[in-house]
């Protein structure tokens, strides 16, 4: 990778820039992209910017239907989030590019890792699958055809929206109806259990995770045919909000095995 990642005006829609890193002491920098929970938006990985050491460039997904994007249709289906994020990631991707993704965010991570796969015929640098079970374990569920109340009270169960949010009638208006199609989008997806890639998979999830639980994030071992690690951090579903600096290692980790990470650390956890 030589220079930032430069994007068309198309995917411009898609992709946000969060941090713009000095070049790699040792040479060998990486993009990594992130794509967020159920009505979650780019911006919730803005504190990973601070965090990240020389030569890792971070790009998140912004989704339509919110900040920025909000007069825009919320997609309904996988493959609204997956063909046009794979369009802006494909003249980029290869050994360089590592994806993350947190909840639903996860499973849209994994198949846009399939279809680059696909198209360039070599796996990327890391596959990152936080908060989510192996696709054969995930349960059905059926929040989206409960109304309002219903999705409201799965946010609370899971935690990690401030409460100031919930309680606020003008703000739920705003971010009911993305959360409303993404949980939709998310609960009637049928992921093709399969199909395995072969880019390594690191799965993460927190140890208290309403969601998932340790075993169920070591069964995406099964999903890869490269280098699998798990990671069980402290935490409940939103343990990378809690735990940043602690996520962030465990990432950079993964991404640059058996490389000590230079950086200067904060000193809140």
């Amino acid at each position: 990778m030589t220079g930032a990642m430069v994007v068309d005006e198309r995917a411009q829609r898609w992709l946000r820039r969060l941090n713009n890193p000095q070049p790699a002491p040792d040479g060998s920098p990486i993009r990594l992209v992130a794509l967020p929970h159920a009505g979650g938006s780019a911006g919730f990985f803005h504190q990973w910017a601070r965090l990240l050491p020389r030569g890792v460039e971070l790009w998140a997904v912004q989704y339509p239907g919110r900040q920025d994007r909000a007069g825009e249709p919320c997609a309904t289906r996988m493959s609204e989030l997956v063909e046009p994020v794979v369009a802006a990631l494909a003249p980029v991707a290869g050994p360089d590019l590592a994806v993350f993704g947190h909840s639903m965010g996860a499973a849209v991570a994994v198949e846009v890792t399939r279809e680059l796969e696909r198209r360039t015929g070599r796996p990327l640098a890391r596959l990152f699958v936080s908060g989510r079970p192996a696709p054969h374990l995930q349960p059905p569920t059926d929040v989206h055809g409960g109304g309002d109340e219903a999705l409201l009270a799965d946010l609370r169960r899971l935690g990690g929206t401030d409460d100031s949010v919930l309680g606020d009638e003008t703000l739920r208006d705003l971010v009911l109806p993305a959360l409303r199609a993404d949980y939709r989008l998310i609960e009637t997806y049928q992921p093709d259990g399969s199909v395995v890639v072969d880019t390594p998979v690191t799965a993460l999830c927190g140890d208290s995770d309403p969601e998932v639980t340790p075993e169920q994030a070591e069964a995406w071992r099964g999903y890869t045919r490269g280098e699998f690690r798990a990671r069980v951090l402290p935490g409940d579903h939103f343990y990378l909000v809690e735990k940043p600096v602690a996520m962030v290692r465990q990432v950079l980790a993964d991404l640059r095995p058996g490389t000590p990470v230079t950086m200067s650390w904060p000193s809140t956890p």
